[in-house]
């Protein structure tokens, strides 16, 4: 289909709609019918016919992340009713005495899970949950912790699946060195960087503002009501019971990534990492720790075979919400694609037909990337569109500008995929809270909103000195300033 600016409508249609509305399935589902009307030119019989066929195929070529999601529910369902994951929030309520030690707690998990964002943000859900309850931190700010930890750590992460999408966005026959380009984006990656900054500063602090505000004061009781409801449970794990799935989950995972990356084959462990299959890893690491965790508690009597087998019906029906979420914003996404409305050749003719003055580059892709990234959903998929053309634009070199570029483009898109409601890591980092999504998604926009003004002055500051460390500088130093009038609007208040 030939794109034109009609492409915009059906992500923007559903977008507003889940922020008006609070009602994110019906507003999908009313994006996708009004993009499959467009492509169908209003013949209702074709949209719908079109709808379910992108439906079926996204379903079909994402179905490993819809496996490795129904999995690690069955896991987290395995540790809740053994006891385990009460065994270990009693204990680190013991250990962690405050609101801050918790919320570190929770972030330091999520770096240290860098290898995907998907793991990261259901792994460290289910794991620190618990003890950010007991320490009265809402779900909003847990889900808000865990999205801003997994993408930016993820993304600056050499080793990780997003390192490995980066490195599959450049154009066949470039000349480039992709893990090299990868690697000299890192310093530049704005939006990772200064998010992760201002997440230590907010968790430092207790320094909270905005809907996160409100929310946080509006409903502490209520969170706290609800983890007296749900955590109370009968089974006799102990902390090892959830620490020793969780560590073979996170090494499991790895090492599938390593073998589908053909480690086996005389791969190197980075051309291992760099060509993994991210899904299949993660669904060969989650079904052979389920193995494990059953070898773990049933010799032990920690369940019987019959609550084992209880797990697995308890842990498909508590990811149906994400696993329905993911599968409405796949098809919007599909609906959006090259082969229907063709989202990203409108966004590439708007590109190359401008006369762009190369400085201002790094700031406009910054932007365009996180328009993209918010429409469609995906950060992958706005890689794999303004990659190409960065490297049309400023040749097959690697000069300090197209570094800064693409740094910035994957900044953007980072930033374009925590605003928007239809992101599947947005989806998930609700998913692992136990947040309502738009409740997630309302509170985080400010914060992310806020960083991304301060990369966008960097970025345009840096463009024009032709320099990635000016454009570094010139964020670091916004950001200072920022968190001081913050802290000290917070003193007067207090």
């Amino acid at each position: 289909m030939e794109a034109t600016v009609w492409t915009l409508l059906p992500p923007i249609i559903a977008i507003a709609l889940a922020l008006i509305t609070k009602e994110v399935y019906s507003s999908l589902m009313i994006g996708i019918l009004t993009g499959a009307m467009l492509y169908a030119n209003f013949n209702p019989l074709h949209a719908i016919e079109t709808t379910f066929e992108v439906m079926g195929g996204k379903l079909g070529g994402n179905i490993n992340i819809c496996i490795f999601l129904v999995l690690l529910g069955i896991l987290v369902s395995l540790v809740t009713k053994s006891g385990a994951s009460r065994a270990y929030g009693e204990w680190a309520v013991s250990a962690i005495k405050s609101r801050r030690g918790a919320s570190f707690a929770t972030s330091f998990l999520g770096v240290f899970i860098f290898v995907d964002d998907y793991f990261n943000c259901l792994t460290v859900g289910t794991v620190m949950r618990p003890v950010t309850d007991k320490h009265r931190i809402s779900r909003a700010k847990l889900a808000y912790i865990i999205d801003a930890t997994a993408a930016p750590v993820c993304i600056i992460a050499p080793v990780s699946s997003w390192a490995a999408a980066v490195l599959s966005s450049l154009p066949e026959g470039s000349k480039l060195d992709g893990f090299q380009l990868f690697l000299q984006t890192i310093p530049f990656n704005l939006y990772a960087l200064l998010t992760l900054a201002f997440l230590a500063f907010l968790m430092a602090s207790n320094i909270d503002f905005g809907p996160m505000a409100r929310y946080q004061k509006n409903h502490e009781k209520d969170d706290l009501e609800h983890l007296e409801e749900t955590h109370v449970v009968a089974g006799a794990g102990k902390v090892r019971d959830l620490i020793i799935p969780i560590a073979t989950l996170i090494v499991l995972c790895i090492a599938g990534m390593l073998y589908t990356g053909g480690i086996l084959e005389g791969a190197s462990i980075v051309d291992a990492f760099a060509g993994c299959d991210s899904s299949t890893s993660l669904v060969l690491g989650s079904f052979t720790t389920l193995i494990v965790t059953a070898l773990l508690y049933l010799p032990r009597k920690i369940l019987t075979f019959g609550q084992f087998c209880e797990s697995f019906t308890e842990g498909f029906r508590a990811m149906v919400p994400a696993l329905l979420i993911l599968t409405l914003a796949w098809t919007l996404s599909g609906v959006c694609s090259g082969d229907y409305l063709n989202i990203g050749g409108y966004v590439s003719s708007v590109i190359s037909g401008d006369s762009m003055v190369a400085m201002l580059m790094p700031a406009i892709i910054f932007l365009i990337a996180l328009g993209l990234a918010f429409a469609t959903g995906t950060s992958w998929g706005t890689f794999g569109i303004l990659i190409p053309i960065i490297i049309a634009v400023f040749g097959d070199v690697m000069s300090p500008m197209l570094v800064q570029t693409v740094a910035a483009c994957l900044a953007g898109a980072v930033c374009g995929d925590h605003v928007s409601p239809i992101s599947d890591t947005t989806i998930l980092a609700s998913a692992g809270a136990q947040c309502n999504h738009i409740d997630h998604v309302a509170t985080q926009m400010p914060y992310a909103l806020l960083v991304a003004v301060v990369c966008f002055v960097g970025y345009l500051v840096g463009g024009i000195a032709g320099n990635g460390f000016v454009a570094l500088g010139v964020g670091a130093v916004l950001m200072a300033v920022l968190m001081v009038v913050l802290w000290g609007k917070n003193k007067k208040k207090a």
